[in-house]
């Protein structure tokens, strides 16, 4: 636990919204898009806004899902936040673990260096940034349970698949696609884990097993 000075208290006494419980892959292969450092939170959908999140905080966040960005300019080797749905070469890698701009009263290395390390290749983790309403209503959503699978949504936040009903799951994930056509692999949203322990009063963290 932190001490006094320590660290900014973003999270809980600590700096991250992603709480490391067994390491798979920290990758810090990519360089940022301008944009990972410029976004709004949340960056695509401003209404129905989760709770989870810190609107006053800018460029891509600890806890949201990293995208491989092709669509940057240069074109390889680039990642950041999402981009618009349907926007072409974009693809998930895995789940920033620090903030983009640092937190206040800290070292900034995402800003000196253009990089920021994202989790990939299993693990577990605690994450207190996910969707908690319907982005297609503000309904909240069905509460997140052991064995569920969970997404990207339209915001690069975690959130399970369905909001209010089936008919709003295009509403809520970046990946568009029938999640319940099993035949249809190339229609599947990417899974990104499964859920291990829900959130609760006790307890903020969305913990998980990372499948990427």
């Amino acid at each position: 636990m932190p001490l006094l000075g320590q660290a900014s208290g973003g999270w809980t006494e600590s700096s991250s919204a992603l709480r490391i419980l067994n390491l798979g892959i920290a990758n810090s292969v990519g360089v940022l898009t301008d944009d990972a450092f410029t976004q709004t939170n949340p960056p695509q959908v401003a209404t129905a806004i989760t709770a989870q999140v810190d609107q006053t905080l800018s460029g891509v966040l600890s806890g949201s899902v990293c995208f491989a960005r092709g669509d940057a300019g240069g074109g390889s080797n680039f990642i950041g936040g999402p981009p618009a749905v349907g926007t072409g070469n974009v693809g998930i890698l895995g789940v920033f673990i620090n903030s983009a701009n640092g937190n206040a009263f800290e070292n900034t290395p995402g800003t000196a260096s253009g990089k920021n390390p994202y989790v990939s290749g299993q693990g577990t983790f605690g994450n207190t940034l996910f969707e908690d309403k319907s982005l297609a209503d503000g309904v909240a959503l069905t509460a997140y349970n052991v064995g569920q699978k969970l997404f990207a949504s339209k915001n690069g936040y975690l959130t399970n698949a369905l909001a209010a009903d089936d008919a709003n799951s295009n509403a809520q994930l970046w990946e568009q696609g029938d999640i319940h056509a099993a035949t249809v692999q190339n229609l599947q949203p990417t899974v990104i884990g499964i859920v291990k322990m829900a959130p609760d009063a006790t307890q903020g963290d969305l913990v998980y097993d990372q499948r990427i």
